[in-house]
């Protein structure tokens, strides 16, 4: 098991301003990695996503327990001056700041990057928004649907008999705080020579077109949208979601190797193999719409398992097409260790995903499970701030904590 003064962020403090999915999860990687992540929340509803999804406990959700492993939450109303004033504190004790308020809100609470680097000149501070701050549309909130439809994903995604589809999970937000965490950790490094600190700006729609990677670029070659291909791929024939007689299963033919072997060894149509419209992948592609009905019929023909095994005998990468249960409780998934069980003070147990990094060749472990709303709030405040019974009573009773 690796020990808490192994993992790479160790010594680390974030407070995680932040609600929904991107912010949370930038802070979650973080926390992931060995940071002290600092979870601040609404005294009453706590973050938005607590009330979505399928509940767990009393406080807690599958949607909020996705991204928030490895955190403490602590209560606190940010519009009362004793609460911004416990912020302040806490960033003091902190070096990592991340939040996602609408444009304008956390320097009118007074925690806007530019006041507090003034005293505290070596934090990193992350703004998380919808579109770029500096541009015309700075004051608009961002929200993955909207920026899906707007940066072209919805689009590219899908089957061209379909109309626009997004993706099956928030895949801007996601990316957004997955490029968001990187900044971080590019400004922890460069804080180690300087001794400054950063502003890590990250807006949804810059990350959202980062996403359509060489689709966009397509798009800019040919002057128009390229075509959709639904669960085939653009460039590469054949490689994509076929049905056998009793399934589907995904091939992927990388090389024309690997297609000569497909022809010859698994569908049994050399003929396929040696047509000159087929040979070469760019010919392939240029002909796929006379050869994906000839694979479809042959991959048809045959039960799911002879095909897998004769792909796998020769190279072919190959795989079924799973459930998400399904896949969720593969033996796979299982021997990985990517799902744990950890105890909740409510529900008795509950699931949580495992890290997905791994170190020397050993996961990092789930410190902690996602928690209940303001569980440390009495521990932390007293811990970092010193702050007395007495004192969190008070508070309480103003509904600041």
């Amino acid at each position: 098991m690796t020990n808490k003064s192994s993992l790479p962020l160790a010594g680390v403090r974030v407070l995680d301003l932040s609600r929904v999915l991107a912010g949370p999860w930038c802070a979650m990687v973080l926390g992931d990695m060995g940071a002290e992540v600092i979870k601040v929340e609404h005294p009453q509803r706590g973050d938005d996503t607590r009330d979505w999804g399928m509940r767990v406990g009393d406080t807690e959700t599958a949607y909020f327990n996705s991204v928030n492993r490895n955190k403490r939450s602590v209560c606190l109303d940010l519009k009362t001056p004793e609460g911004q004033q416990i912020a302040r504190d806490l960033i003091r004790k902190s070096d990592v700041v991340i939040q996602n308020f609408k444009f304008g809100d956390i320097e009118r609470l007074g925690l806007g990057y530019d006041e507090l680097v003034k005293e505290q000149p070596g934090l990193i501070y992350c703004s998380i928004t919808g579109y770029d701050r500096t541009g015309p549309e700075a004051a608009r909130p961002g929200y993955d649907l909207v920026i899906q439809g707007e940066a072209g994903l919805m689009a590219l995604n899908g089957e061209p008999t379909q109309p626009p589809l997004k993706f099956g999970v928030a895949a801007v937000d996601m990316m957004t705080g997955m490029y968001a965490a990187q900044g971080v950790l590019a400004a922890l490094f460069d804080r180690e020579r300087t001794g400054l600190g950063r502003h890590v700006g990250m807006a949804l729609f810059d990350c959202g077109l980062m996403i359509t990677a060489y689709y966009g670029l397509e798009a800019l070659l040919r002057g128009n949208d390229p075509p959709r291909y639904g669960n085939a791929h653009p460039s590469i024939m054949p490689y994509g979601v076929y049905e056998a007689e009793d399934g589907p299963l995904v091939i992927a033919v990388g090389n024309n190797s690997q297609y000569l072997r497909f022809c010859t060894e698994v569908i049994e149509r050399p003929d396929l193999a040696s047509d000159e419209r087929f040979k070469t992948n760019l010919e392939r592609t240029k002909h796929r719409e006379e050869l994906a009905p000839q694979l479809r019929a042959a991959v048809a023909a045959r039960k799911r398992k002879d095909l897998l095994e004769r792909m796998s005998q020769v190279g072919i990468p190959c795989g079924e097409v799973a459930g998400l249960h399904e896949a969720m409780t593969s033996k796979r998934a299982v021997d990985s260790g990517l799902v744990t069980q950890m105890a909740h003070p409510v529900a008795g147990t509950v699931d949580v995903m495992a890290s997905p990094y791994r170190f020397n060749g050993e996961r990092l472990p789930v410190r902690s499970a996602p928690p209940t709303l303001g569980e440390g709030t009495g521990q932390v405040l007293a811990e970092l701030l010193g702050l007395s019974e007495e004192k969190l009573q008070g508070l309480k009773e103003r509904g600041v904590v």
